[in-house]
């Protein structure tokens, strides 16, 4: 693999205490380019714009996918991911949907691991930080053309950050109007254009004082789907019940870990549609249980972004419009913190294998 090392690095410039979620990159980029009907080895190069023709098919008819992934740093150095296979998995399920060809593994985690080992200094350890790593593809054919694209770049970036909601409360408002996918179309593929679609009814709910907005279903609006950035869960009685995958909704690794973590300490999880109206009813029957026995007003909805939060609900939530969120560090219900929870998986107790890329 070709590699370009930056002539001068950026990160003696960055605050790594006040960061702005994307904002602040990593000093190289991965790119390999797929042509006559093959990718790329790729090549590792200083982080930097690049010209690109606008009859890019991209631009015309948004034939791009990507993934977001993070990387920590354990005490003695290690780089880990926590099951970047799945996110492989997921990259190439979402370019399938979107006629886009599938990147190689081979080449897709050797351009990541190179990436992470020149880089790795970005990489800070401590609760809270992480890489973020965001690999993604678009066509680059020079067309207009109506078609799925010949030609198409794919490249891995990075960029510091910190927990994506940190201590910050979350409002979040249960869209009744809008939809963000339809059943037969992309919702399960992380599709550039699921989010764009996104971003106008999450402005109005923002002007309304929300952070995000948990979706329901698009033929009624009485299923809750999931939310703008996270699956949820809910425990009612002693059941933990999440809405099942389907083409309107992304198959969240953490969630999936989440499922997978629970099953194994013998919790019954119901992968199952649930209502607003079901929600609504068990709240007010006493169905929602306690997140700890202790704090008699406190319900329970747990959100899973990627960054593993678990929040809590006020009884004084009005469901319907909308529910206060805080940040609260355990599960109670599962005796676990989620930092616990996590390493749990990482070990493989429950059979799952994340990757060490770089370390002793």
């Amino acid at each position: 693999m070709k590699i370009t090392l930056s002539t001068k690095s950026k990160i003696g410039n960055v605050d790594f205490e006040n960061l702005e979620f994307g904002k602040i990159f990593t000093d190289h980029i991965f790119v390999s380019k797929y042509s006559n009907g093959q990718w790329s080895e790729g090549e590792i190069m200083p982080y930097g714009d690049f010209l690109i023709s606008p009859s890019a098919r991209v631009f015309h008819y948004g034939q791009a996918i990507f993934e977001g992934m993070k990387c920590y740093k354990s005490e003695n150095n290690s780089l880990i991911l926590f099951r970047p296979d799945e996110n492989f998995k997921r990259f190439n399920k979402s370019s399938a949907r979107m006629a886009i060809p599938e990147i190689d593994k081979e080449i897709f985690f050797n351009g990541l691991t190179h990436l992470l080992k020149l880089d790795s200094e970005w990489v800070k350890k401590g609760d809270g930080n992480a890489l973020y790593i965001r690999p993604f593809v678009f066509a680059s054919e020079p067309s207009i053309n109506a078609s799925e694209a010949n030609e198409y770049i794919f490249m891995i970036i990075c960029c510091a950050s910190k927990s994506y909601y940190g201590d910050q409360k979350i409002k979040v408002k249960i869209e009744e109007k809008y939809s963000r996918a339809a059943k037969g179309g992309v919702g399960y593929a992380k599709a550039a254009g699921n989010y764009a679609a996104q971003f106008y009814p999450t402005l109005l709910a923002k002007n309304e004082g929300y952070q995000q907005i948990i979706w329901t279903d698009s033929n009624n609006h009485k299923s809750i789907e999931e939310a703008g950035t996270m699956n949820l869960f809910f425990r009612i009685k002693d059941k933990l019940i999440t809405s099942p995958t389907s083409d309107s909704i992304l198959d969240g690794i953490t969630r999936k870990s989440i499922i997978e973590l629970a099953q194994s300490f013998n919790i019954d999880v119901e992968e199952r549609p649930i209502t607003i109206d079901e929600l609504i009813s068990s709240f007010e029957n006493g169905e929602l249980k306690e997140i700890q026995e202790d704090l008699k007003d406190i319900k329970e909805i747990l959100l899973d972004p990627e960054d593993g939060l678990v929040v809590r609900v006020n009884k004084n939530t009005y469901w319907r419009k909308q529910v206060d969120v805080d940040d609260i560090k355990e599960l109670k219900s599962f005796k676990l913190t989620i930092t616990q929870a996590m390493w749990v998986v990482y070990v493989a107790v429950i059979g799952l294998i994340s990757k060490i890329i770089w370390g002793d």
